[in-house]
């Protein structure tokens, strides 16, 4: 006979945009879903989101509800995964720095991993706390007033948060435990760090390698590519002879 899951009538917002890291938000999705939580992915728009494998485009993930129509208050807690151009859209997004602003004031659990920690920066909420990242941005939260440690898992009071996806198995571990805690959670879970890691010396070879081994673009990549920068040359002249104008 098996013990009832952990996370049985929990309801869990992931926050993903396209360019989210492929396995950073499928792999947690399953865990949390095989411990009894109800998972949404919530978004920028509706349809379906691009997930990316480092620079190479990944599968689609199905959106449950955008920013306008989802309410942080029916959620337990919040995922924010990563990958290059997910978290940079969500950002941006005055909706997304409000959802994530939510969660916070009711001490509810937020697990990042990645670059996700740039909404957080974003949303002014970093300032005192510490957390991991990809090594990229440390310095975004280490000038957002934030401690930027060099670790598989960080842990401070409802912050779960890991360097990217060579962290996952750990991640996965320590989100399951943080989200099966009642709330609102107010202590920190680690010992306080004053400084931050030091800087990396070189950028991971994993994503330093990657672009080198990708395909060339296919004639229809071309075609939307050669649109794209006909649409940006566009837009380039317009704004110049607003300027002349002007």
């Amino acid at each position: 006979m098996t013990g009832r899951k952990r996370l049985a009538g929990k309801r869990i917002a992931a926050l993903a945009a396209d360019g989210f890291e492929q396995l950073e938000l499928t792999v947690p999705m399953k865990a949390l879903r095989a411990e009894g939580a109800e998972v949404e992915v919530v978004s920028l728009r509706r349809g379906k989101i691009r997930g990316m494998n480092l620079h190479e485009p990944g599968k689609r993930a199905h959106v449950d509800r955008t920013l306008d129509e989802a309410d942080p208050a029916v959620y337990d807690a919040l995922l924010l995964p990563g990958g290059f151009i997910s978290p940079d859209l969500l950002r941006q997004s005055e909706e997304a720095r409000r959802f994530v602003r939510a969660f916070d004031d009711q001490r509810k659990p937020i697990a990042t991993l990645c670059h996700g920690p740039w909404l957080l920066v974003s949303a002014e909420l970093v300032s005192g706390r510490q957390l991991a990242s990809w090594p990229g941005i440390r310095d975004d939260i280490v000038h957002a007033g934030g401690v930027w440690r060099d670790e598989e898992t960080v842990r401070d009071g409802n912050w779960l948060s890991s360097r990217g996806p060579q962290d996952l198995p750990a991640f996965v571990r320590a989100m399951i435990d943080l989200f099966a805690e009642a709330h609102p959670i107010h202590a920190a879970a680690s010992p306080l760090a004053v400084q931050s890691a030091p800087q990396r010396t070189s950028p991971p070879l994993v994503a330093l390698g990657a672009a080198a081994f990708l395909p060339s673009p296919s004639g229809a990549r071309r075609v939307l590519r050669g649109a794209a920068a006909l649409a940006v040359g566009g837009l380039a002249v317009l704004a110049l002879r607003r300027v002349v104008v002007a």
